[in-house]
């Protein structure tokens, strides 16, 4: 058969057995080798070990790239189970350069940073005791109350700091709250956003020890600080206008997904509507199930018929628990790219 009828074919749907089975399945050999090279095999095999290497392939791929900002979407509550030095140390990289996050995330870092620790504990506690205690249980992991409280004393005394009488996007504060934490050597996720000149966004940022503090700094003091979410969407819509192609990393999803995936679509509509924006590479890890008819805020899949993913992205969607999968790959982008050489300047966000 000639080449320009396989073509055809295959254009068509048509293919042939010998297309159906042309990669052969790696069979792991157990050696002495890097983690790397053990994502390398497993990218060759099936199920979920294929997708986690595939993960680690994608995002390696994207920290190699030109004049491509990548998006980082951070769900639930990861920092109290160890995650949030890698969260930091992919900022300091720049394998990230635009973060958006749930407020529990950006605060309860400052916990283990103020020189407090988490605890292991065990789900089947007995919760009422613990409360006696003023022990808060995450799961299996346990802090001290009366230590959270430090963590929102700290947030509002930066908050104090500010000026009531302006309007802060959320991208504002978090970036104010980054240098007054940098200052004092607390050496969080927010503060190392500030010094690497990364934008953080938290759409849902009151729904965590912020806003349990900026209603306390209303209640005992009367002082109101204003944060305009509206001011968010446009300046993501900005980023990913001026710098065009985009890529994006999905721990968990929800709002901090669905806020990174809007903004392909107000940077289209901004353009007249006619022509998508859609971000060229794609990947996810959640223990969510897409059967329910969502995947915390739709499958990459489902995300192309709205414009929002490209359909020649390179995607990858990774069913696993988050805290088994990002250090893997955190450890393999370490060991495949040394330090990203062409991460996009964002210094202008900051003039907004």
């Amino acid at each position: 058969m000639s080449k320009p009828i396989k073509q055809f074919l295959r254009q068509r749907g048509v293919v042939s057995k010998k297309d159906v089975l042309s990669k052969p399945v790696a069979t792991i050999e157990v050696s002495k080798k890097s983690i790397s090279d053990l994502l390398e095999e497993m990218a060759q095999t099936g199920f979920q070990g294929k997708k986690l290497g595939q993960v680690a392939d994608i995002w390696a791929e994207m920290a190699r790239q030109k004049d491509l900002t990548v998006f980082l979407g951070l769900t639930g509550s990861l920092s109290t189970t160890g995650q949030w030095k890698i969260i930091r140390w992919l900022i300091e990289k720049r394998y990230v350069d635009v973060l958006v996050s749930t407020g529990a995330n950006i605060s309860e870092d400052i916990l283990e940073a103020l020189g407090y620790h988490y605890y292991q504990g065990t789900w089947l506690a007995d919760d009422e005791e613990l409360l006696k205690l003023k022990v808060d249980r995450f799961y299996d992991v346990y802090a001290d109350e009366l230590q959270y409280r430090k963590l929102e004393n700290t947030i509002y005394k930066f908050a104090d700091t500010l000026d009531h009488r302006r309007t802060y996007s959320t991208r504002e504060f978090l970036h104010q709250f980054g240098e007054f934490l940098s200052k004092k050597g607390i050496d969080s996720i927010v503060a190392a956003a500030y010094e690497a000149k990364v934008p953080i966004y938290s759409p849902g940022l009151i729904d965590s020890g912020y806003g349990v503090a900026l209603s306390l700094l209303r209640r005992q003091k009367g002082k109101l600080i204003r944060l305009d979410q509206t001011k968010d969407m446009e300046e993501l819509a900005q980023i990913a206008e001026r710098t065009k192609r985009t890529g994006v990393v999905y721990l968990g999803g929800g709002v901090p997904k669905d806020t990174i995936q809007l903004a392909t679509i107000i940077k289209s509509l901004a353009k007249g509507g006619e022509k998508e924006t859609p971000h060229e590479y794609a990947i996810q890890i959640t223990a969510d199930s897409p059967q329910w008819g969502g995947l915390s805020g739709c499958t990459l899949e489902e995300a192309i018929s709205w414009g929002k993913i490209s359909p020649k992205a390179k995607k990858a969607t990774l069913y696993a628990d988050i805290t088994l999968a990002l250090p893997i790959v955190a450890h393999v982008l370490n060991e495949r790219v040394e330090k990203r050489s062409h991460p996009p300047d964002l210094g202008w966000v900051f003039k907004l």
